[in-house]
């Protein structure tokens, strides 16, 4: 049964006119989406049988097909308790082809390869690993997924909210006759999440019920519409610059530019912008914007808070390694916590396609003779090294091509050590680096853009580097102590290990360690007189803080010519993080964070790797890159990066606030906003406004705030949505962070993510913000 013939029993007429009417909506969302009679659409909204697959045994035919919103699939389920067999296209991540989940992999014969597809959702949703009854049919419901996702992510953040919206009414349109009553109109508006008091209801229904017919339709819907997404904050700012006809000219456009963006800007760049977003064709030849187009310019990226030139890559990418902090992650094969969550493959897909571009591997003894990849000692499930490094090599470089650091925690014997060496060459190839670039010993890193599309093994390494030039590479093992983070593998109750314990290292894995070679810290003195720029250490957190905390300056000179890797206590068996902020402030490059772990912490981490077209590195300061710098991030001597900032930021509004509790239709939120600074010890800062009670649709604060800043370079700038609670700890509703470098000064909207990183579609916050030297 169709989740469409839900509902009171139809005569065969009205049947036939409410399946007319359904294929209309139909036809009307794929217009929107401009699919309107594309044929993978169409063959999704028909639907058909495909195998779901969770196990070798466990697969089962279910129907599936998308609604008539576009947006929503249906699928049977057998399952009498389950209430709600829908998922939204905005939980969906990607589509893969083929068998390229954990799940498919190890449950079908290859064999059914291009008959097998997966939904991948966003978070923590297992996937949905499919099986079509042939090929062609596997692709035409990838191809339609993909278009519609692909689709869906091109549209303004002004049509995401438009077709948000009258999807709504549509849902609120109970028995789909095209009229709103009452009852419907207090239906739909505490489904877009905003309570208003029964009078108040209607009120707005009369107002708009023009025909008297206890009952909106056609233009009286649209009336409706209108009023409801009224933006009376636009309308000001608007009005203040619309002098010619009550439109903004170019000129006018321009004066809004260079006044309020704080941008450099000509008349050449405004008339581009109404060429761009002018949605009115008279007003677009007359070279003037309506208020509508200029709206239109404030959803998109040119409005956005992100500076659109920091979207791509702009930074110099020709500098050392060890010149950029680089996207890392701690105990990537985790997918939960640290004692008995699972491993899998899956968890490299996600922190890779997240653009981390350094993956931990923990690489005990397997069965068979095969290296597994679990947390030793603990109840964690286990992945074959060798599927781990095919899904590296699939997945490295979809979002970034440059380099991806592979970080080896070897705890394995000799022999299956020369198996992890096999598979790193043969899986790899020629992407692997397995000598240094050039033909003489080098004094120093390559850079990124020299080291595009290729990997690196972070691990011990039986000898120096420069053996691999004058021939006396003879070593065929060896033994060599354990880094920190191998010892401290025990911690927590378990058997501690010896600081100095010894592992036998093979050749063969001794070999392919270039660039990245693991060493015992013994001191920055030490590392100065002794060590080579390739050899790095790995610093448990609480010994990070401590060195950052007494010998700063010292840290940062360190890193000029050396890489440092910093990673999570052990005590962290639930995969917390530690605030990465403070290494990147004495110059840490490797700050490895539990990626599977969603709070402030990856919010902040996720904020510094926005820029730079994602590319998982970002250029440290020119002060952190230079052996004679004197900065210091807690006394902040005087030097290049004391530049004294005021940040204004005033919180104007929001729009669309998702439910939090959307079990409970009653259920409105209580919004409220905090600004959050992150960087040196002295620009720390937290302000938050008022709470706002029963509107999460369009509520308005304009509140302002004032932020000191001293070193700017350093700041992260985290903006933070919750809903009120009196009782208990706040719930997030949403939240964006980036550095204070890349905001835009003026008018923004600034889109809004979830707990986990994922953009809340319709959601935004509309803020006036203003970076100036302070005098």
């Amino acid at each position: 049964m169709s989740c469409l013939d839900k509902g009171p029993k139809r005569t065969k007429s009205q049947e036939l006119a409410f399946q007319e009417q359904i294929k209309k909506v139909a036809q009307e969302n794929g217009r929107r989406l401009g699919l309107e009679g594309d044929a993978d659409l169409n063959f999704l909204l028909v639907g058909g049988e495909l195998i779901k697959i969770r196990s070798s045994t466990w697969k089962k035919c279910r129907f599936f097909k998308l609604q008539e919103d576009c947006k929503t699939f249906w699928h049977e389920s057998h399952k009498t308790f389950r209430r709600n067999n829908t998922f939204s296209i905005d939980e969906v991540d990607s589509v893969r082809k083929g068998r390229q989940s954990e799940g498919l992999n190890k449950h079908t014969d290859p064999g059914v390869e291009e008959q097998c597809f997966s939904i991948i959702f966003k978070g923590r949703k297992k996937n949905l690993d499919l099986m079509a009854s042939n090929r062609e049919e596997a692709k035409q419901w990838v191809s339609g997924i993909d278009k519609i996702l692909s689709k869906l992510r091109t549209l303004s953040r002004q049509q995401k909210r438009e077709h948000w919206i009258i999807n709504c009414m549509r849902k609120a349109d109970k028995n789909a006759d095209n009229q709103m009553t009452l009852k419907e109109l207090k239906y739909f508006l505490r489904h877009i999440n905003v309570e208003v008091d029964d009078t108040y209801a209607e009120e707005i229904f009369k107002k708009c019920d023009t025909s008297n017919s206890g009952s909106l339709e056609g233009p009286e819907i649209k009336h409706f519409y209108d009023l409801l997404t009224h933006r009376e904050e636009i309308d000001v700012i608007y009005g203040k610059y619309a002098e010619t006809r009550g439109q903004m000219s170019t000129r006018n456009l321009l004066n809004f530019l260079l006044n309020e963006q704080r941008e450099q800007a000509s008349m050449e760049d405004a008339l581009k912008l109404i060429e761009k977003y002018e949605v009115d064709e008279t007003a677009k030849q007359s070279k003037r914007m309506t208020k509508d187009g200029f709206l239109m310019y404030l959803h998109q990226e040119d409005g956005s808070i992100l500076n659109p030139a920091h979207k791509v890559i702009y930074q110099d990418m020709h500098q050392p390694l060890n010149h950029y902090f680089i996207s890392s992650s701690h105990n990537t094969y985790l997918m939960e916590d640290q004692l008995r969550g699972p491993s899998s493959t899956e968890a490299y897909i996600k922190a890779l396609m997240k653009s981390c571009r350094c993956v931990e591997l923990d690489c005990w003894d397997g069965a068979n003779g095969e290296p597994v990849i679990y947390h030793g000692y603990t109840l964690t499930s286990k992945v074959l090294f060798r599927d781990v490094i095919k899904v590296i090599k699939e997945f490295a470089f979809k979002t970034s091509d440059y380099p991806v650091i592979l970080s080896l925690e070897n705890h394995c014997t000799v022999e299956q050590q020369k198996l992890m060496a096999h598979h790193l060459i043969s899986i790899l190839g020629d992407a692997l680096v397995t000598k240094p670039l050039g033909d003489t010993m080098p004094t120093n890193f390559p850079s990124p853009e020299e080291l595009k599309g290729r990997f690196l093994i972070k691990g011990k390494r039986l000898n120096k580097l420069n053996t691999v030039f004058n021939n006396n590479n003879t070593v065929e093992e060896g033994t060599v102590s354990e880094e920190d983070e191998a010892a401290d593998v025990k911690e927590n109750g378990q058997k501690a290990k010896p600081k100095k314990s010894k592992i036998k290292l093979a050749k063969q894995l001794s070999d392919v360690v270039v660039y990245c070679k693991s060493v015992h810290f013994n001191g920055f003195e030490h590392a100065k007189d002794s060590l080579s720029f390739y050899e790095m250490s790995s610093f448990k957190e609480s010994k990070a803080f401590n060195l950052a905390d007494t010998s700063a300056t010292a840290f940062i000179h360190h890193n000029t010519d050396k890489l440092s890797r910093i990673y999570p206590a052990g005590s962290r068996t639930d995969s917390s993080n530690y605030n990465p902020v403070p290494m990147w402030n004495v110059g840490c490059q490797i700050v490895a964070l539990n990626f599977q772990t969603p709070h402030k912490e990856m919010h902040i981490n996720q904020g510094r790797f926005l820029p730079n077209g994602f590319s998982g590195y970002i250029l440290k300061p020119e002060y952190m890159r230079s052996q004679s710098s004197q900065f210091d991030p807690d006394t902040l001597p005087k030097g290049p990066w004391l530049q004294k900032k005021v940040f204004h930021v005033m919180v104007i509004s929001a729009q669309q606030l998702p439910k939090i509790n959307k079990d409970k239709q009653k259920s409105i939120v209580d919004p409220l906003v905090r600004v959050e600074l992150y960087g040196v010890q002295a620009d720390n800062a937290s302000k938050e406004t008022h709470h706002i009670e029963n509107n999460g649709f369009n509520p308005m604060w304009n509140e302002r705030f004032q932020f000191n800043i001293h070193v700017p370079d350093l700041v992260m700038v985290r903006f933070v949505v919750e809903d009120y609670d009196s009782t208990s700890q706040n719930d997030l509703i949403g939240q964006y962070c980036l550095p204070l470098t890349s905001v835009q000064n003026g008018y923004r909207h600034i889109p809004l993510l979830t707990k986990r990183g994922d953009v809340i579609c319709s959601a935004g916050l509309f803020l006036h913000l203003m970076l100036i030297d302070a005098e």
